[in-house]
């Protein structure tokens, strides 16, 4: 017996991958509301605006990169955790269908920082950043939030050249860097 998916998620589902793949201004409700089987009635119901779906799916974007680095740190030694939580960012680049990072694609569609949208896309690099300056503390790294910064830079490039260069060379990249940066002498 086949479960139906409910109307949101499958909003939800469809602009993940249109988004994604095809960006987010380029694709209009009417496209989404077709692709998703849904009327726009049902759209609005759901998702008062375009900006809301777009919320939305970042957020669940983020929930699914914090589920990923939670397992990758999970009862380990900080050093171990460090490099798996960065290895999560160097696996994302592999993929065949990788097109970049969500959230740096849509920071450039997105360029106010008081948009509903960005504040989203703070959030979730001010948690991955905290995430970093914890695991720098307590390696004992004597300015944790600056480490943090540099490895957030480290990502952020990780994610563009992974789209750009050989994937897995930029993942071996990422690891060895990560490695270095947080076992080198302060």
């Amino acid at each position: 017996m086949r479960t139906e998916v409910h109307p949101r998620e499958r909003l939800l589902e469809t602009a993940a991958r249109l988004f994604y793949t095809e960006g987010i201004h380029a694709v209009g409700v009417d496209r989404l509301t077709s692709e998703a089987a849904v009327t726009r009635a049902t759209f609005y119901r759901h998702y008062p605006s375009k900006d809301d779906l777009v919320a939305a799916y970042l957020t669940l974007t983020s929930e699914h990169i914090r589920t990923a680095v939670a397992a990758a740190r999970q009862h380990k030694p900080a050093l171990e955790a460090l490099v798996d939580t960065m290895a999560v960012v160097g696996d994302a680049t592999t993929g065949e269908d990788f097109r970049g990072c969500q959230f740096l694609n849509a920071a450039a569609e997105y360029p106010d920082p008081a948009h509903r949208v960005r504040q989203v896309i703070d959030e979730h690099r001010a948690w991955f950043s905290g995430v970093l300056r914890d695991l720098s503390a307590t390696l004992g790294h004597p300015d944790p939030q600056h480490a943090a910064r540099v490895l957030v830079l480290l990502r952020d490039g990780a994610l563009s050249g992974g789209d750009l260069d050989d994937a897995e060379t930029v993942r071996a990249t990422l690891r060895r860097a990560v490695t270095e940066f947080a076992g080198s002498p302060r």
